[in-house]
């Protein structure tokens, strides 16, 4: 649980603001692979994956696939099958955060139709209580095929519980800011109109007495 912690919810949120994408355009030389990247980018499975539901299930289904199956105890004794599983892990995450607050990542590479905020919105309040539901569950029941004690299993859960919260704190600042900075534009926007003139397009306000909030 310390492992997957950082590398789930902490590495994301650094990986994905640095724009890995648009740093390995900018290393590569121009030729077949520097144009392949962008083209992978926009490819219709990578639009599909980058989905905020989409992204949301592989990112919180994860866990719940690892724990409440026995594929936890599988990758005690399978080297292979837990470098899969750490695989998977380290790339849903940066998935999720990409899907959810690709604002900061723009201009990425990558075809994104994810939605309105509120859509956003909700994959990111599903995708943080899902952690929530799954360390209470680990509460009552260890993984199947694996022998814990309670006593050991309650620490991990509280760990899961509590950093999974505040793992999802900095998306959901990023939606805040993202929704104030759009707002705020559509109310500039709004006090202004296009008027038609002698010489040409202007815009003038409104109400030129009104007077802000």
């Amino acid at each position: 649980m310390a492992l997957q912690l950082p590398t789930g919810m902490a590495v994301p949120l650094l990986l994905v603001p640095a724009r890995p994408l648009t740093l390995v355009l900018r290393s590569l030389s121009p030729g077949r692979v520097r144009r392949g990247v962008p083209a992978f980018g926009r490819s219709r499975p990578v639009a599909v994956l980058v989905l905020p539901p989409v992204a949301a299930l592989l990112d919180a289904g994860g866990p719940w696939l690892l724990y409440r199956t026995p594929l936890f105890e599988a990758a005690q004794h399978r080297p292979s099958l837990h470098a899969v599983v750490q695989v998977h892990v380290l790339a849903a995450g940066p998935l999720f955060v990409f899907a959810v607050c690709f604002a900061v990542c723009r201009p990425a590479p990558v075809r994104h139709r994810g939605g309105g905020t509120a859509v956003r919105d909700g994959m990111l309040l599903a995708a943080g209580a899902a952690p929530s539901a799954l360390a209470k569950s680990l509460c009552a029941a260890a993984p199947p095929g694996a022998a814990f004690a309670p006593a050991h299993l309650h620490p991990d859960a509280r760990l899961m519980y509590y950093g999974g919260g505040l793992a999802e704190f900095a998306p959901a600042l990023v939606l805040a800011v993202e929704w104030c900075a759009a707002t705020g534009r559509a109310w500039a926007g709004g006090r202004r109109r296009p008027a038609r003139s002698g010489r040409g397009t202007r815009f003038e306000p409104i109400n030129q007495g009104s007077r802000p909030l």
